[in-house]
């Protein structure tokens, strides 16, 4: 792949000095999804609207407020994390702070605008400390992501760390071993690409390479789909 200056510039905020696109071998999985959904019908809008009021689980009684996603409603790219944080918390919106610009950066290197895609999380609301979701949490989510799925219709879906791409291919793989590989998601087949968290990075800054690879593997299936 051949970087513009601007990409360039985007890479060195990512703290890479050096990219090599590598091929990696790919296996299709097909993971089956269960349906079970709200009407197609109802916007993303409304579907916020019900999310901002949701009682279903424990952690409504401790948020701020719900974090629903962010960006555009026909975004062909969608980015799926673990939980909102803090910041998220307090905002409103997902992937603020150090990790939201490290992933502002991480787009931008691949020639995407944050604003086209759309990012969303597993869980709508904060877990206490950060802690990971629980099962019962991540069900009580699981109809609002499956809807924002089937209304935005994306043609990549970007698994953000081990417990987004867990929660979303029903998976106990570790993401080491997640990596490198192209999974499908629901009846449309959706390609999805599964990544390490923005956070993990800050953490592990040695893993932003590999990162990178997996980043490449999601433009090259996006360009197949495109066509």
């Amino acid at each position: 792949m051949t970087l513009s200056l601007s990409q360039k510039e985007y890479l060195d905020l990512m703290g890479i000095d050096v990219w090599v696109a590598r091929g990696s071998s790919a296996s299709n999985e097909m993971q089956e999804m269960e349906v079970n959904e709200f009407p197609a019908s109802q916007t993303l809008n409304e579907l916020k609207s019900t999310v901002s009021t949701c009682t279903k689980c424990r952690l409504h009684a401790g948020r701020i407020q719900t974090v629903f996603g962010a960006g555009s409603h026909e975004a062909d790219w969608m980015l799926i994390g673990e939980a909102p944080g803090a910041e998220e918390d307090k905002q409103g919106m997902p992937f603020v702070g150090r990790a939201g610009k490290l992933l502002t950066a991480m787009l931008a290197s691949i020639g995407l605008d944050r604003e086209k895609v759309f990012i969303a999380n597993i869980l709508k609301c904060r877990p206490p400390n950060n802690r990971d979701p629980s099962a019962d949490e991540v069900l009580a989510c699981d109809d609002y992501l499956k809807t924002q799925i089937k209304i935005i219709q994306p043609k990549m879906i970007l698994a953000l760390g081990r417990i987004a791409a867990q929660n979303l291919l029903k998976s106990d793989v570790p993401i080491g071993k997640m990596r490198g590989k192209i999974y499908q998601y629901g009846e449309a087949e959706i390609p999805v690409v599964v990544t390490y968290h923005p956070a993990y990075l800050l953490r592990s800054p040695r893993e932003k390479r590999k990162s990178w690879q997996d980043l490449q593997l999601a433009v090259q299936l996006y360009k197949g789909t495109d066509n």
